[in-house]
């Protein structure tokens, strides 16, 4: 009688998945692994212990077993054995990484970042201050070496107009450059025909991504020139002079012919600055809410936006002011005069900070780079100069031009734009630190009437240009960063995240008192009035206190090591110290008198008794 087949007798094994799945390709980086060792090691271990320690332990009544509750010995765990020759570092797949450790950073890359200049160091500073300046010497090389890495990261890369062998980039037009580049660049090129409330005034906002425009005649617009949304749109009928963008777009700030007027994003007056009265040019300072207004009167005022009080009412004692810039590194302020000066000023100080002689007649345009070191200047005289402004003041290069600029503007990247009647012209330098060459113009192009204002718009290769018959937008390759700081000034940010940023901003808002030539020398030591101070410290008091270390008094039980008691005899010591030093002076005084003393074999006389 058959018997039927036990199940799992009669049926093929099946075959092994892990025979079954395919062999990986081998990476570069991998070891090659000999047959012989994969298949040493096919089934399970066959250590007996360390399956033992592997199986869970059994629980009784839910507690763990052990043989003693109570160690004898504290367990301390056991550092692990240094290797001699320790094998490369592996991921869990096994590979090995082909580039171990940190990317290399070059050297010159990471001193861009440098912030410390390591050569200066304290004259006889104590061991706490020596090791918290090499602290922070270590904190700022290693943040410098990491702004250098993430540099690397950067997706966009400047651009630039290059002409072809002799061929003057002077003479390319606009229609030229909005034919050669793609649908979104050619977008930014456009004309605002608006003769009748002509000629302009423009401004950009601080992430580039709104512009404000307003008119001669009371026209007042602002608008996403991006987009081409418009914001608001009003006619205030009377005089605009100048207008500004304040802290963010939703801000704007109209010089009008008798006062100063706040507007919000919708055309909506805010505030009414009669104090602020027959205000010609505005500018507005972003790190310290302060905006700062040149009058016909001759007065600089600085109005902190913020609180909105008046800081600062300077008299500049030269006349109606109406040429005014800033210095975007140390916020000072540039005004232009009518004898050809150039004066500098600051709210903490009344008068200038310093004067500068630049031109033989008045003063029509000034303009500072965004590095704080060049300045340009046009003048009656139809002279274009450029001045270095890292304490010497002297002009770099010059030029003579058919007609006086009337307005200059600076890019982000160091180009320089000139308006001359109703031409303008562009000059450009090799680099971004570097002065323009005002030898041959970049680009030069032709407008439908006088220009009236200039500004190069932040992140975008475009120049504003306010004039007669509206508002015309160039484009310039290479004018702007190409890269922007997306916690600093987003374009794309919304109505949240520019909130969250004006609540910051105001938390690390910079003082007006710390306006100042060089803002660096707010964090070094006055070496020189130090010593003198310490001088002077040792000459009245007869000795130097901080030549011994101080006494440290040792601690004493029952209660006799409070406070007070240790207060009480650091004072005892110090009191006889003092006692002793000034016990010391008196008996050198005599030793003095004795040297001052006349010399012997000179004849005594009656005035002798009032040496001393």
């Amino acid at each position: 009688m058959e018997t039927a087949p036990k199940p799992g007798r009669g049926v093929p094994p099946k075959k092994d998945k892990l025979q079954a799945k395919k062999k990986k390709p081998r990476r570069y980086w991998e070891e090659e692994t000999t047959p012989t060792a994969a298949a040493a090691s096919p089934g399970p271990p066959q250590n007996k212990k360390r399956n033992r320690e592997l199986r869970p332990q059994r629980l009784k009544n839910n507690y763990i077993t052990k043989k003693s509750r109570i160690s004898k010995k504290p367990q301390v765990p056991k550092k692990p054995r240094e290797r001699r020759n320790p094998e490369p570092q592996r991921s869990l797949s096994g590979a090995q990484d082909p580039f171990p450790g940190p990317a290399p950073v070059p050297v010159e890359v990471a001193q861009k970042f440098c912030r410390i200049d390591k050569s200066k160091k304290l004259p006889h500073s104590k061991s706490k201050t020596r090791s918290r300046v090499e602290v922070a010497e270590a904190e700022e090389e290693e943040i410098s070496v990491k702004a250098a890495r993430s540099e690397l990261l950067l997706a966009e890369e400047p651009g630039f107009l290059e002409g072809e062998d002799g061929e003057d980039t002077a003479k390319i037009r606009q229609a030229d450059i909005v034919e050669a580049v793609d649908i979104a660049s050619a977008a930014k090129h456009f004309d605002l025909n608006l003769r009748q409330f002509g000629p302009y005034r423009l401004n950009y906002s601080r992430t580039g991504r709104h512009l404000a425009f307003g008119g001669r005649r009371g026209h007042v617009a602002a608008l996403d020139w991006v987009t081409k949304k418009l914001m608001c749109e009003i006619n205030v009928m009377e005089a605009v002079r100048d207008i500004r963008f304040l802290h963010s777009e939703a801000l704007l700030a109209v010089a009008q012919n008798r006062w100063l007027h706040i507007y919000d994003n919708q055309g909506i007056e805010l505030h009414c600055i009669r104090r602020c009265d027959r205000v010609t040019r505005l500018e507005f300072l972003p790190f310290h809410f302060l905006l700062a207004t040149a009058s016909e009167t001759g007065f600089l005022t600085y109005l902190d936006v913020s609180v909105g009080k008046i800081v600062a009412a300077l008299n500049a004692r030269a006349g109606r002011l109406d040429v005014i810039t800033q210095n975007p590194s140390n916020a000072v302020i540039h005004l232009g005069h009518s004898n050809g000066t150039v004066s500098l000023w600051s709210p903490a100080v009344k008068e200038p900070l310093a004067k500068i002689l630049c031109h033989r007649g008045g003063v029509r345009a000034v303009a500072v780079d965004s590095t704080g070191t060049h300045m340009a200047t046009s003048g009656l005289d139809h002279q274009l100069k450029i001045f270095d402004l890292r304490g010497t003041f002297q002009p770099l290069s010059a030029r003579t031009l058919p007609q006086g600029a009337g307005h200059l503007a600076f890019s982000q990247r160091g180009l320089l734009a000139a308006g001359m009647s109703d031409v303008v012209n562009i000059w450009a330098g090799p680099g971004k630190a570097s002065p323009p060459s005002l030898e041959q113009p970049y680009l030069t192009h032709r407008l439908s009437g006088p220009v009236n204002s200039l500004q190069f718009c932040p992140f975008e290769d475009v120049l504003g240009v306010g004039h007669n018959g509206g508002i015309t937008s160039m484009l310039v390759p290479g004018a702007a960063e190409p890269n922007f700081d997306g916690l600093e000034s987003n374009p794309y940010r919304s109505r949240k995240q520019r909130q969250e940023w004006e609540v910051k901003a105001l938390l690390e808002k910079v003082p007006a008192e710390l306006i100042c030539l060089d803002p660096r020398a707010l964090a070094e030591v006055d070496v020189i009035s130090l010593e003198q101070e310490k001088k002077e410290r040792i000459e009245r008091l007869g000795y130097d206190p901080e030549a011994k270390a101080p006494f440290q008094p040792k601690p004493k039980q029952k209660g006799r090591s409070s406070t007070a008691s240790l207060v009480k005899r650091k004072r005892k010591v110090m009191d006889e110290e003092h006692r002793e030093k000034v016990r010391q002076s008196l008996e050198q005084q005599p030793q003095r008198q004795e040297k001052k003393a006349m010399p012997l074999g000179s004849r005594p006389s009656a005035l002798d008794r009032f040496v001393r």
